[in-house]
């Protein structure tokens, strides 16, 4: 390997290491930060309103940020690719798991469906259940990489710290299921222009979703299955979870009381569910670099 390669990964001689394919918004940003020290060194009493513009540059990306479904940043899976869609498949992502109390019974229900879902699995919680996520390997569904320790402030992270949660939870996954996560969800969605690089340094691409259920945050199932019945569409990827899930008013939880109709539903309508990964290799993508 090359002495490049063995550099950090988001530096090569000192110098910022960017991706082969650097976002229209991350190339304009990189243009106006050139602009802006050249109009300084030429204009230094500018300083004002050069500091102004610069402001306004960093909370378009701050917002861009807090996008769960932006792709300003770098792609972005907010819905399945158009070849799935023409073969009427959707897919199902379940997010914060392992959970020994919800995920077996969230797998039993798949089963009686005959429903393959995507779950994105926190790396320590998988690394504490190691055989509840090889057994959602084993029963045919998708682990993806949902961070190492689902760090609130993931979105604040810099370089370093973007890098050590998605390689830790690579390690993490790689070392339980045998299997490399080929998606990334971010904690909540939420990201900075960090992340892009990052995920092209692990091969990994991002998926968000088409719509979510808020089910973490409600325990009414019925409130939740109206959020979602919009997006029983063709290529539609749905989102909830089976870690920090609410209860309903019975104490069950949520996700479990969501799923059977929404199944129910799914079929009645002639759709399919396929993993993320099984929609990736259906389509036609090059590979990460």
């Amino acid at each position: 390997m090359s002495n490049m390669h063995r550099e950090h990964p988001f530096t090569v001689s000192g110098l910022i290491r960017l991706p082969a394919a650097l976002p229209a918004l991350l190339r304009a940003t990189l243009a106006l930060h050139a602009a802006l020290a050249l109009t300084f060194l030429l204009q230094p009493r500018a300083w004002g309103w050069l500091l102004a513009v610069l402001a306004a540059n960093h909370a378009v990306l701050t917002l861009a940020g807090l996008w769960p479904r932006s792709t300003w940043l770098g792609e972005n899976w907010t819905a399945l690719p158009a070849g799935c869609a023409a073969r009427r498949e959707i897919a199902l992502t379940i997010d914060d798991g392992p959970d020994p109390e919800v995920t077996p019974a969230v797998l039993d229900l798949l089963d009686r469906h005959q429903v393959k879902a995507t779950f994105f699995c926190i790396g320590e919680k998988a690394r504490r259940y190691p055989d509840l996520c090889r057994d959602i390997v084993a029963r045919g569904h998708a682990v993806e990489n949902h961070s190492e320790r689902h760090r609130h402030n993931f979105s604040l992270l810099g370089p370093r710290g973007t890098m050590r949660e998605l390689q830790a939870a690579q390690d993490s996954l790689v070392a339980v299921t045998g299997r490399r996560p080929k998606f990334f969800r971010a904690p909540a969605g939420l990201r900075n222009p960090f992340l892009g690089p990052a995920l092209a340094r692990q091969g990994l691409r991002l998926a968000a979703w088409t719509r979510r259920g808020f089910d973490t945050r409600t325990g009414d199932a019925g409130v939740i299955s109206r959020r979602l019945q919009p997006a029983l569409r063709p290529g539609a990827i749905l989102l909830l979870h089976d870690g920090n899930c609410a209860r309903t008013a019975a104490g069950v939880p949520v996700i479990l009381a969501v799923l059977p109709g929404l199944l129910q539903q799914a079929a009645a309508a002639g759709l399919r569910f396929v993993t993320l990964t099984q929609a990736l290799q259906t389509s036609a993508f090059p590979e990460q670099p």
